[in-house]
């Protein structure tokens, strides 16, 4: 299992630039969250979890990864919608599924340039395709390509995380900015720590 790396850079540049998430880092101590380096099985997994249980997302995927073998573009196109939204998801995110194997296949979609790109051009690209909307792209951007500066608005959990740690009832996009700003450039490690803190 491989886990998104940080160490004490991170944690003492944080610490250094907000007193409350210091306290919290210092409480929780390192967190360890598993990611999926390889991003086309990360996208289709993404496209899997989306609107399930954990516990859900985890049998839809063995089965998936039992029907096809391995996880891959070229597996994906030789199954067709059927076979796939048997594995126990609905028809239209086995389509997703379907239609990303595809365009990473005929090279209309290429991931592997990905590494080269910023963080907005991958959410802008991603987000373009049926099925990834920027919080998806958000997820892979932390935990398949481990990227440093993510901190998604759209993410209740982060959301609450703040509300928790900031003492908050309602979080405004001027809060949540202001926030963001004062983690950079490290705010997926934040994030990390928000997510703990959003079940306190």
């Amino acid at each position: 299992m491989e886990i998104f790396k940080y160490g004490e850079t991170e944690i003492n540049y944080l610490k250094k630039k907000d007193k409350k998430l210091s306290v919290a880092i210092d409480r929780i101590g390192i967190i360890e969250r598993e990611v999926t380096p390889d991003l086309f099985t990360a996208l289709v997994s993404s496209i899997v979890s989306q609107q399930i249980s954990n516990k859900a997302a985890s049998t839809v995927w063995g089965r998936l990864c039992n029907l096809l073998g391995d996880i891959n573009p070229k597996s994906i196109i030789e199954a067709d919608v059927a076979e796939i939204q048997k594995c126990g998801m609905s028809v239209r995110k086995a389509t997703y599924i379907k239609n990303i194997g595809e365009k990473v296949y005929s090279c209309e979609l290429n991931i592997e340039e990905f590494h080269n790109l910023s963080d907005s051009d991958i959410i802008q690209k991603l987000s373009a395709l049926h099925g990834i909307g920027v919080w998806t792209a958000e997820m892979l951007l932390i935990f398949s390509m481990e990227r440093p500066d993510v901190v998604s608005w759209g993410d209740l959990a982060i959301r609450r995380g703040m509300c928790n740690l900031y003492h908050h009832k309602e979080l405004t996009k001027t809060q949540f900015d202001r926030y963001k700003k004062r983690y950079s450039p490290y705010g997926s490690v934040a994030s990390l720590y928000l997510w703990a803190l959003s079940v306190e």
